[in-house]
């Protein structure tokens, strides 16, 4: 989780079964957003459905935020931290400009639930996940509660 995706340097047939790949994942799991960090391709490509109906899918290859603003505190969860849900401080509104799933350049203004979704599918892409902008003892009880998590999966296997 802590590696640094490397930028697409050409959206074709398997960049976009990639983007597929990665929708149906999340949809499955349920999510409403992955980067493909979290299913171990180091690419810099994330898909994103935060709509009720899970039928808007937003497709952000190489994503750079090139402006972000306010302040707003969310709880996150995070499809590699099951069962963890902490308050994050994030950006209120930030314009990404990213290609793409046909290789297009766009740019999108966000703000609330896509501006958080948004950056922390980017921070997978920079290998860095949501708890660790929390502190350190809810950082060690969210290690402790994981591996403990861990153990129980392996004996009962």
């Amino acid at each position: 989780m802590h590696t640094l995706a490397a930028p697409v340097r050409e959206v074709d047939d398997e960049v976009r079964q990639l983007v597929r790949d990665m929708a149906e994942t999340m949809y499955a799991a349920p999510g409403i957003g992955l980067a493909a960090t979290q299913v171990n391709v180091h690419r810099r490509v994330i898909v994103i459905d935060i709509s009720e109906t899970r039928d808007e899918l937003l497709v952000l290859i190489n994503p750079e935020i090139v402006a972000a603003e306010g302040l707003q505190e969310c709880e996150e969860g995070c499809l590699s931290v099951p069962g963890v849900y902490e308050k994050v401080d994030r950006a209120a509104k930030v314009k990404v400009r990213a290609l793409g799933a046909e290789g297009k350049p766009f740019e999108l203004d966000a703000e609330g639930l896509l501006a958080v979704c948004i950056q922390h599918e980017i921070d997978h892409l920079e290998g860095k996940v949501f708890v660790e902008y929390l502190s350190r003892l809810k950082q060690t009880r969210i290690r402790a509660r994981m591996q403990k998590q861990s153990r129980r999966a392996a004996a009962a296997a």
